[in-house]
């Protein structure tokens, strides 16, 4: 898919990686780029920016995300691409207690990481499958291909926001529906610098303008999964070839991260 000319709706798109997406499209010539985030003034000077629009949006409310969907439209034309971009961090409050965080945490990581892109897609897929297809890119990490020491509320959502983009991309493929799922490590954002260090460091922490970059080429190859951090691969494929091993090696880099790193296995 080449942006150029194409409707684009990006939530989250008032800072980091959502704001990168925004500046990069508007760059690549876009039609429009729509600018949806909680923090709408944020959202507006974005768009101020790039020409584009901005909307208020919660994405845990289905109804907003309808709404973003439908204003949208009717104001500039069918949404061609739709980055579902917004997410949030949890992370353990025991790092040793991976059922630590609260119920309420759980449930809004789980409205926020994982139901925000079913309700886009609800919203999106008849209106897109009538006209010939349309695009899904989710902004997921790579936590949800491979796992988050101290963080099994982000692992798990986001591991689950995987499996409903396989389910997206398989269900959909043949009404001209394509998705892709951006599966980044360490990226220079406010939530980045907001969290401790995790081991996504030791790979090197990259700009959103970069992620930006990857994502127009994965766009442009229509590939499934784009990995701004190559390495990322790497670590899957040992995953899948020796699941006891990958285990054993977190353990030992979790205890590495704790600074209690004697060996007990």
């Amino acid at each position: 898919m080449r942006v150029e000319g194409k409707v684009v709706a990006v939530t989250g798109g008032a800072s980091g990686i959502g704001r990168a997406l925004c500046q990069r499209f508007h760059k690549e010539g876009a039609a429009k780029v729509v600018v949806a985030d909680l923090d709408v003034t944020a959202a507006e000077a974005v768009a101020a920016e790039i020409e584009g629009a901005a909307f208020r949006c919660d994405v845990s409310d289905e109804a907003q995300i309808a709404r973003l969907v439908t204003e949208t439209e009717d104001r500039f034309g069918p949404i061609d691409l739709f980055c579902s971009n917004a997410g949030i961090a949890t992370f353990d409050t025991r790092p040793r207690d991976a059922s630590s965080a609260s119920n309420a945490a759980w449930e809004r990581s789980w409205a926020v990481n994982v139901m925000a892109h079913v309700y886009a897609a609800r919203a999106l897929t008849p209106r897109m499958a009538a006209r010939g297809g349309g695009y899904f890119l989710h902004t997921v990490s790579a936590a949800g291909l491979l796992s988050q020491i101290g963080g099994a509320v982000y692992a798990t959502t986001k591991h689950a926001a995987i499996g409903f983009a396989e389910a997206l991309a398989i269900a959909h493929r043949d009404a001209g529906i394509r998705v892709s799922v951006l599966c980044p490590q360490g990226v220079d954002t406010p939530m980045l610098r907001a969290l401790p260090d995790g081991p996504q460091a030791r790979d090197g922490v990259i700009s959103a303008e970069a992620v930006a970059d990857c994502v127009i080429e994965g766009l442009a190859e229509e590939r499934f999964l784009i990995l701004p951090h190559p390495v990322v691969a790497d670590y899957m494929r040992r995953k899948t070839a020796d699941y006891d091993r990958w285990l054993s090696g977190m353990v030992r880099l979790r205890r590495t991260l704790e600074g209690d790193g004697a060996p007990r296995d």
